[in-house]
């Protein structure tokens, strides 16, 4: 009885039917494991910049099942496309936090240092040379560009003039 048990178990693992199941798992196994040799390969190369050392990487990749095991626990923990992205996020902020943001007084649009106009309201935001044709700032009393003297309008009222208190009329 033991032995017919036995025999029906013999009779299986060297019948066709188990040499395709056997074939079919050693298949799969085999294209799993290309898998994962690729997927190390291409995953390196979206984390390290240095080819040679993914290169290594691919090649401790190919050590089967382990190899993209130890991959896993050691890669690098972020792809160079985020590392470039946040670096830009940080110039960027560095950028606003560390210039003058500048706005117009009457709209507060951001405009750049060297506008002479709002370009959205046209508010006047500076004065030009009539040399150079540079944005100057309120207090400047000669170019610094072309050393042209600055004449002042009389109707515009410099930013000096805007703090100091009004005068007082003398009683004749």
């Amino acid at each position: 009885m033991i032995a017919s048990a036995f025999g029906g178990v013999h009779d299986f693992f060297h019948s066709s039917t188990w040499y395709v199941i056997r074939n079919l798992a050693i298949f799969f196994v085999l294209v799993f494991w290309i898998a994962t040799v690729y997927w190390v390969h291409k995953d390196a190369r979206r984390r390290i910049e240095d080819p040679l050392i993914v290169w290594v990487v691919t090649a401790i990749g190919v050590v089967p099942f382990i190899g993209p095991l130890i991959y896993m626990l050691f890669r690098p923990p972020e792809y160079l496309d985020d590392v470039r992205e946040r670096e830009l996020e940080i110039k960027a902020m560095e950028k606003r936090l560390g210039g003058r943001d500048l706005h117009c007084p009457v709209c507060r649009a951001e405009v750049d240092e060297d506008f002479l106009i709002c370009p959205v309201c046209t508010t006047k935001l500076r004065q030009a040379c009539v040399n150079c044709h540079r944005p100057l700032e309120a207090l400047w009393q000669i170019c610094p560009y072309c050393e042209t003297p600055i004449d002042q309008d009389p109707g515009t009222v410099t930013l000096a003039e805007a703090k100091r208190p009004p005068r007082r009329r003398q009683s004749r």
